[in-house]
């Protein structure tokens, strides 16, 4: 292995009960060179990471780092990769300075040198000001910085992130490419994967792309280009990933009037959205997006306010209501707050609406299974059957079975709290597709996004909030990401509409 090579995986082959998850890849990692790994969902991605730094075993196949053999060498390996998986297990009852002392004494560092690197990768991460509180306290947004900074504590050569920035802000994003930068000019090398492929571009030296579980083909940084990237990934051509909508629009079908949470009790939120709308929803990470939303379909029973769908109140904090009433949430935690993990496909699809399949008590298999292959045509989830655990789909098909959960329960409205993060792009053009043939079908699409990207080419209006309020309302020919950032930070803007009219 040559001097300046720091990962040579051969022929890598892994098998689950008979399925191949990945089968016969190779690619190469230099010293201090920055590789962005693609593919769509199920194309491989994890598991292969999974098995470079050591969390799998392979069925065949060689990989090395540093010169160390994977399956011989595991714990020295270990020791020289830092990983940051899409979905970090963090502790999350300790607080983030005591969390990350104890993860680098775990990593060998000492007790005076743990505190030291501490200090530096906090202030890296911009976590310096959260040091005393307690993790699972924290939005997603900073607990991904938390996963950010433990992969980067024992300075290691080598550093794998898995969807990074899934949960940051452009600002936070825009620090951690930095970030990545100067690990790399320092001699590090980083396996970057991403499905925000304008990231792959800003930052990439050389895209590694898989398909199906092989290798699609890679791209050198002269060539790493959007359409590139997809075309290797998709195996076609995609020339546009939004649709304009022809809905005629319903205005105030849906009013939420003075609305408080209670993470900004003393601050109130009112708007409209219109049936066959899509509102999207923008503002930066703590901006109370995700806490309207609880409220409106009744998770917080702290919460005050009205909600008006179709000319008749909705009783606020009452979640059993709100579903009765046709009102569905798409949380941004799918894992902790849309799925059972432990339960199948078909389970996941049919348990909001179980009293459909049942009679005399009984619950018909046949029709849940009718149901949930359905949904896994119509949203092309890649599972091998609607028997198979949740837990072990790609997190991209984990987000497809949340969706599949409530449309198959015809919503009236649907909030989607980022509704394609950690979703490849071809899987994000069904998805959009999806949201306009619902809207033009009559149902309210509420939209959370820190896409900037997705907000502008995808949304009707945008509603931008700041700190617990609506700063303002863009038309669709006023959204511009100048307009929304000035309105996300809590300045006027001239083109900003009132929220509602009454």
């Amino acid at each position: 292995m040559s001097e300046d090579l720091m990962i040579e995986v051969a022929n890598l082959t892994k098998r689950y009960a008979g399925n191949t998850a990945v089968s016969d890849i190779s690619f190469k990692v230099k010293r201090g060179e920055i590789v962005g790994l693609v593919g769509d969902n199920g194309a491989g991605k994890s598991t292969t990471m999974r098995i470079l730094a050591c969390y799998l075993p392979a069925s065949s196949g060689t990989v090395r780092v540093a010169g160390l053999d994977v399956f011989q060498e595991s714990d020295e390996v270990r020791r020289r990769i830092g990983y940051m998986p899409e979905n970090n297990p963090l502790h999350h009852d300790m607080r983030v300075r005591d969390y990350l002392k104890f993860r680098a004494r775990l990593k060998g560092l000492g007790r005076k040198p743990s505190r030291e690197r501490v200090d530096v990768v906090m202030e890296q991460c911009g976590l310096t000001e959260v040091g005393r509180r307690i993790i699972g306290q924290l939005s997603k947004g900073f607990r991904q910085r938390v996963g950010i900074a433990e992969s980067i504590l024992a300075e290691p050569p080598v550093i794998i992130m898995d969807e990074p920035t899934s949960s940051l802000t452009l600002t936070e994003t825009e620090r951690l490419l930095q970030l990545v930068r100067e690990l790399s000019e320092q001699g590090v090398s980083v396996i970057y994967i991403s499905h925000r492929l304008g990231e792959v571009e800003h930052c990439a030296d050389r895209v590694v792309v898989l398909r199906d579980g092989k290798n699609a083909g890679q791209l050198p940084k002269a060539e790493v280009e959007h359409d590139r990237i997809v075309g290797l990934m998709v195996g076609r051509e995609i020339k546009s990933f939004y649709v304009e909508s022809n809905a005629a629009k319903s205005p105030g079908f849906l009013k939420v009037r003075n609305m408080c949470s209670s993470r900004y009790p003393a601050r109130q939120v009112s708007f409209d959205a219109g049936k066959g709308e899509i509102l999207g929803f923008a503002g930066l990470v703590g901006a109370g997006r995700s806490e309207i939303a609880k409220a409106i379909v009744g998770l917080d029973r702290s919460a005050s306010g009205e909600v008006i769908l179709a000319g008749e109140r909705v009783p606020v904090g009452n979640a059993r209501e709100a579903i009765a009433r046709g009102i569905y949430l798409v949380p941004e935690d799918r894992r902790g707050e849309g799925l059972v993990t432990g339960m199948n496909v078909r389970e996941n699809v049919t348990l909001p609406s179980l009293k459909r399949f049942s009679s005399l008590f009984l619950i018909s298999r046949n029709q849940e299974r009718k149901v949930a292959d359905e949904q896994i045509s119509s949203l092309k989830i890649k599972t091998p059957g609607c028997e198979t655990l949740v837990l072990n789909l790609s997190g991209g098909n984990q987000q497809k079975v949340v969706l599949g959960k409530w449309l198959s329960m015809n919503p009236k409205v649907m909030i989607l709290d980022e509704p394609t993060r950690g979703i490849d792009v071809g899987a994000k053009a069904e998805i959009y597709r999806l949201m306009r043939a619902l809207a033009e079908q009559g149902t309210v699409i509420l939209m959370i996004s820190s896409d900037m990207e997705e907000v502008l080419n995808v949304s009707n209006r945008v509603a931008v909030m700041h700190e617990g309020e609506i700063t303002g309302v863009l038309e669709r020919t006023d959204c511009t990401e100048e307009n929304i950032m000035q309105l996300a930070v809590g300045r006027k803007v001239a083109a900003a509409k009132p929220a509602f009219t009454d």
